[in-house]
């Protein structure tokens, strides 16, 4: 296969030498199903959890395959896909799906980089094995240090055929054919917190799944002592749990609810429906608030991400701090919660402003920052 993985970019996300666009389980994937691909129809091709195209960019200029259905959970994977192609001149044969039945509806080949989340897995082998044709191989693939046997129990819960490669290069492959398409759908999924009283709604891959997780309990437990504000932005919203606890809390406030994560945007969508506020959680799909025009907000919450994919990384919380501090309107205040050890205070009185802390536990710390 004649494709150059190294010439990959991972813009518009956080870039660094230790972090990369491509590694050696996007290689194996590839050339694990290159056979597959090369007698695929055209639109039977299905690519899941790309990071940044190299899996779909591989199928189309190194294999030749046309009219891709392809589903990256996060918009920057999307947008880093799409930059791409243009730069290294590829014409685009893709589509971007919702994880729904027109994405996996008659698909012969799948190419899956394993998510981090066992319940991601699930949610994406269920979707498949619901729609796919009976025929369909779903060639997933990882690096080692972060692939589980477990991994292998959620794929047979909805193939009767899988398949395990040799290691090549620190990376393994798993291949799962036989889809069982009675399989039992259940996803999202929701729960009752007994603390709040929310139902939270979550799909596989939205981080906490339906619980609420105890950075944004802490957090909750101050947010009463935010200053008012007619509009409210929930910044990387996960599940949608403090936008629908504002909501629900301050009768008068619309909140914006936004995240990267398609998974996230759908769970929070949900989770505002499910406890009655939908009609002042406006959810959107953005990569931090790009979408969002400078000085234009008044409150900001945060429980910002510390991994990019299974690396901790101070890149993500930067990012999202810096567009706080820009978004803000002079006044305007960003209330974080963020784990203690990450120190995150000098940054935020770089990136938005004057910092004071309103509470501290054991783990977790949360500020307030006042934009300049």
């Amino acid at each position: 296969m004649d494709f150059d993985f190294g010439a990959l970019s991972r813009h518009p996300d956080v870039e660094a030498p230790e972090l990369q666009a491509a590694d050696a389980a996007d290689r194996l994937l590839l050339d694990e199903a290159a056979d597959a691909l090369a007698g695929a129809a055209s639109g039977t091709v299905v690519v899941i959890g790309d990071a940044y195209g190299a899996l779909t960019l591989g199928a189309a200029a190194g294999h030749g395959v046309g009219a891709i259905r392809v589903h990256q959970d996060a918009l920057s994977g999307e947008r880093a896909l799409a930059a791409n192609a243009e730069r290294l001149s590829i014409t685009p044969t893709w589509q971007w799906h919702d994880l729904d039945a027109d994405l996996r509806t008659g698909a012969e080949v799948v190419l899956l980089r394993l998510p981090r989340s066992l319940d991601a897995l699930a949610e994406i082998a269920e979707t498949i094995a619901r729609n796919a044709a009976p025929s369909v191989r779903v060639f997933a693939a990882g690096m080692v240090k972060h692939m589980a046997l477990s991994m292998n129990d959620v794929l047979r819960a909805s193939f009767g055929r899988l398949d395990v490669t040799h290691a090549r290069q620190k990376a393994r492959a798993l291949v799962a054919a036989e889809p069982r398409p009675d399989v039992s759908p259940t996803w999202p999924r929701r729960q009752t917190d007994s603390a709040t009283g929310l139902v939270v709604v979550s799909h596989g891959a939205a981080f906490a799944g339906a619980a609420v997780d105890i950075g944004t309990r802490f957090l909750l437990e101050h947010l009463d002592a935010a200053p008012a504000a007619a509009e409210a932005i929930d910044l990387g919203c996960g599940t949608g749990v403090i936008a629908t606890w504002l909501a629900r809390t301050r009768p008068g406030l619309h909140v914006v609810a936004t995240d990267q994560s398609a998974a996230a945007v759908a769970s929070a969508r949900e989770t505002a429906a499910a406890n009655g506020v939908a009609d002042r959680v406006e959810v959107v799909r953005d990569d931090a608030l790009s979408a969002r025009a400078d000085r234009s907000a008044e409150l900001i919450v945060l429980n910002p991400p510390f991994h990019i994919g299974h690396v901790v990384h101070r890149g993500i919380a930067l990012k999202l701090f810096a567009d706080a501090g820009r978004v803000l309107a002079p006044g305007g205040e960003l209330w974080a919660v963020w784990n203690s050890h990450l120190k995150y205070r000098p940054d935020l009185e770089r990136l938005v402003g004057p910092t004071r802390q309103i509470a501290r536990n054991p783990t977790f710390t949360v500020t307030a920052s006042r934009a300049r």
